[in-house]
């Protein structure tokens, strides 16, 4: 078993994964988002595109499983569902772009899809639009194809959900029930595709109690030191750091 870890691990060293993964974990923790936006371009960089997809996929998957029970019913199935059955038909697209780019354009894409998304939340933009089945399906089809491609397909999703008048816990159902909608679809057609294989899956089951860990600190740690717009705003400022390195990692390695 420790041999097979070593495997796994052999060319960037297991604690550097565990750190990565402990840091997504305290910011799910303290700011209940962008765990997978950390994690993405840096393993990309560690593992290679294909198989950080896998990766950051099952480890949000583990962490939907135990959240979706707690929220289901307050989720809002009429928006959802046209968006998840949009964003489960544009996989193969997206799939098939990432077996035809190499890892540096998935990394730019990446990182450059985390600043605009960090850029947009500061200052404050919000879809002013009517949400309705095309609308959803939209953002569901767009959300599919570059979670598909990079892993990270929260953006459109979170400034769309967000930008209403539902409650907090509505709002947090959506998020939780979207991803567990979609995500064991991508992680099948990832593997049926041959792009990435069982190893990924490995690495997140070993890194999955990290993300664990780091969510229980994150919620004891941070509650009642600062307000939630504070831990809002740290974790959009290390989301920023880390795609400002995924565009500059040429000048700054």
């Amino acid at each position: 078993m420790l041999s097979y870890i070593q495997h796994l691990f052999a060319d960037v060293g297991l604690w550097t994964a565990i750190g990565v993964t402990l840091v997504a974990g305290l910011m799910r923790g303290f700011a209940g988002f962008g765990s997978a936006m950390l994690m993405a371009p840096i393993f990309a960089i560690l593992f290679g595109s294909a198989e950080m997809i896998l990766t950051v996929v099952a480890i949000e998957t583990i962490v939907s499983i135990q959240l979706f029970p707690q929220v289901r019913r307050h989720a809002d199935w009429k928006t959802l569902a046209p968006m998840s059955i949009a964003a489960c038909l544009a996989m193969p697209f997206g799939v098939w772009a990432l077996a035809s780019v190499d890892k540096g354009t998935i990394v730019t894409a990446v990182s450059a899809i985390i600043v605009a998304f960090v850029s947009l939340m500061w200052l404050g933009w919000t879809y002013r639009g009517r949400r309705s089945p095309i609308a959803s399906a939209t953002v569901g089809a767009l959300s599919g194809a570059m979670m598909a491609t990079t892993s990270v397909g929260g953006p459109p999703v979170l400034l769309y959900l967000l930008s209403g008048n539902d409650p907090p816990a509505v709002n947090r159902a959506n998020i939780v029930t979207y991803y567990f909608l979609t995500q064991f679809l991508l992680i099948a057609i990832v593997l049926l595709s041959g792009v990435a294989g069982w190893d990924a899956l490995a690495r997140a089951v070993v890194l999955f109690p990290m993300m664990v860990l780091g969510a229980w600190l994150g919620g004891r740690l941070f509650h009642g030191l600062a307000s939630e717009r504070v831990y809002r705003n740290v974790a959009l400022g290390i989301l920023f750091a880390t795609g400002m390195f995924g565009l500059l990692r040429n000048v700054v390695i």
